[in-house]
């Protein structure tokens, strides 16, 4: 399927067409999708965050950011892998975020895996960037996984990471900058392409 389609936003610049549905998205589209992330409590953040979109919508929870956020103490993963059972429970009575048992565990889980990669390879950062296909996107094609975010998943399953599927790791390559899938003629695709052309490989 192409990615072509660049239709006018209300400021009359042309974006990927996914975003125009509400200023929410368009906010988002042009200050953070597809410009490169290297702190490893962002990666975290989004890692989780994608976690929970699956099966819903973006756009419910870039509505919700906040409140996670101030219910996994920022996604701080060196806290959130002490969080316990009463913490589980707390945040399933919790309405402002998506309360799923199996996802909120999944949380806890991956910080404490979180932990263990950072002493394994030094940061989150280093180890995700790996995963930056060689060759880089042009944003002519809809792609909803690769081989790069299958090998991803792949490894993160391995060691024991949850709710990482091919799928949602691509969705966090192309939101953390790993790829730039913005639409050809997007008016943010250049920026995202400097960004990345003077992003510091993490190490």
């Amino acid at each position: 399927m192409t990615n072509t389609s660049t239709p006018a936003a209300a400021d009359g610049q042309p974006r990927c067409k996914w975003c125009l549905g509400t200023p929410q998205y368009v906010h988002y589209h042009d200050h953070e999708w597809g410009f490169p992330v290297g702190n490893d409590q962002r990666l975290f953040e989004k890692l989780c965050l994608e976690g929970f979109q699956s099966g819903l919508s973006w756009l419910t929870i870039l509505n919700k950011r906040e409140n996670f956020r101030a219910a996994f103490a920022g996604f701080d993963f060196h806290k959130v892998a002490q969080f316990g059972e009463a913490d589980v429970e707390r945040l399933l009575q919790d309405a402002g975020i998506v309360r799923h048992r199996g996802k909120i565990e999944a949380v806890i889980n991956n910080a404490q895996r979180a932990i263990e990669m950072v002493a394994a390879e030094g940061s989150l950062a280093a180890f995700f960037w790996r995963y930056q296909p060689a060759v880089p996107s042009t944003g002519a094609e809809f792609v909803a996984q690769s081989a790069e975010s299958q090998a991803l998943s792949k490894e993160l399953k391995k060691r024991g990471w949850k709710f990482v599927g091919p799928t949602t790791m691509y969705a966090l390559m192309q939101a953390m900058g790993l790829v730039n899938d913005h639409a050809p003629h997007c008016i943010t695709r250049a920026a995202v392409e400097q960004a990345r052309k003077v992003f510091a490989l993490p190490r």
